[in-house]
This record gives structure tokens, sequence and C-alpha cells, in this order.
């Protein structure tokens, strides 16, 4: 339960590459939260060569409550992902969401992560739960997306609706019972490896209906080969993590 008596650390973990477009903005706009919690912003940024890690660099010379990483070694957003929870648990948080940087994730959903936390250890925001919309996405797109999100929920037998939700927040106890430098995923299938582990756990796992939008500034890093890396990973998973083996090593 959050502890009324006491305002709790929330932080936004932020993996990036090339979003110095959008990170401004963002960071605003997560400081201007109307929250009962102390934010603080962790950007994971992978050396952009737009300069994105640098500019958080420089606003986080100037203000306690932004955090830069920036990585030159072992790039991706699987290892990018890992790094930024690692850094970010680090900050002592009560609570860590993660989310991606190009506004697709709109941080007016936060509060409503945080008023669900109250109930779960680990909240998704969720294009497939009522009031959840996948917005400005082609027909295609959507039959894309429904196919894979089916495959995967049958094949992992996960009774969470947005598979794939990279838009989340967790206590802080949850990722450190994870065990992060026992995964194995290196891009975009990071987000089902932790899902698959906490739900294996057994942790209360929520979803709160958002609006996704797809990003107006800048490139989109989801393309054919990494959905292909996440329905391989699923796979790999559904062998690799079982209820037995992951009681065995907590």
């Amino acid at each position: 339960m959050i502890d009324s008596a006491a305002r709790p650390r929330l932080v936004a973990m932020i993996p990036t590459y090339n979003e110095r477009e959008n990170i401004a903005d963002l960071i605003d706009a997560l400081l201007a939260l109307p929250i009962e919690a102390e934010v603080h912003i962790l950007v994971a940024d992978d050396n952009s060569p737009d300069g994105t890690g640098r500019y958080v660099e420089e606003r986080a010379a100037a203000d306690p409550r932004i955090h830069a990483l920036v990585r030159t070694k072992r790039r991706g957003r699987g290892a990018g992902g890992i790094d930024g929870f690692k850094a970010a648990l680090a900050l002592s948080p009560d609570f860590i969401v993660e989310m991606d940087a190009d506004f697709s994730h709109q941080p007016k959903f936060i509060p409503d992560l945080l008023a669900a936390a109250r109930n779960y250890d680990v909240v998704l925001g969720s294009r497939y739960v009522k009031n959840g919309r996948d917005a400005d996405r082609r027909l295609l797109r959507r039959l894309i997306s429904f196919c894979v999100r089916l495959f995967i929920r049958r094949l992992c037998r996960i009774e969470v609706k947005d598979v794939s939700s990279g838009f989340r927040l967790y206590r802080r106890e949850v990722l450190e019972a994870v065990d992060l430098d026992d995964l194995i995923s290196v891009g975009q299938s990071v987000v089902l490896e932790i899902l698959r582990k906490v739900e294996l756990m057994g942790y209360r796992i929520g979803e709160v209906p958002i609006v996704f939008i797809d990003r107006t500034r800048g490139r989109t890093k989801l393309n054919f080969l990494a959905l292909l890396e996440t329905l391989l990973s699923a796979v790999k998973f559904r062998k690799r993590y079982t209820r037995e083996t992951v009681k065995a090593a907590r």
C-alpha cells in the first residue's frame, strides 16, 4: 500500500536512442505531473548520435530530479532497459514506471497507473481493456498486433491482454526479485521476458486503459526484425521459464 503519511518516490525510467526531438518536452511533462509523489526521471540513452544523452546530462547537472545514464557498450533496447532498471533501483524508489520517449506512452496516464498500484504489484498501460485504444494505426498494423498478441498469450498462457505493452509501473520489490542479471533479451522482447517472470512468480498484475498514439516526431524503432525477434523469444521464454524453475531461483 502507498503510505499516505509520506510522499512515495516515483522514478520514470526511459530507454532512448535518437529522441532529442521528444525528450525535453517529455521531461517537462513528467515533472509537471499532478501526483502526490516525488518524481525523478532516469534516461538510459544508448549514446545517441543526435545528442539525446548529452542534453539529459546538461539538464541533470541543473536539476537533482533528472538522471542520465549514457551507455556505450552492450547497446540495444533489452540491455538499455535492464541497465536502466538497475540505475533506477539505485535511486531508492517506491515505484518505477517504464515508458517510451516518443509520447506514444502519454504521461497523463501515469496517475492512473499509480492509483492502481494500491491493488497491484505491476500495472500495465493497456490498449486492449475497456476504454483503452490503439489510435492512429492502419488496419494492417492492428491485425498484425492482434495476431502477435493472441499467439503470445496462448503460448505463454498469460491472462494479461496487452502483453507487449512497454508502459508499466512496478513496485520496487518486484524488480528487485526478478533478477535483472538473469534476463537474456537484447531487444524489444525484454518487456515480454519480465512479464513472463513476474506472472510466474505470482505477483498481482493489473491493467488500466490508455490511448496509444503513434509518434509524430522521430523515427520508430519497431520493424519486422524486432517483431520476429519477439515471436521467437516468446517460444524461448515458454521453455526457459516455468513456475517450478522461477520458484527454485527465488
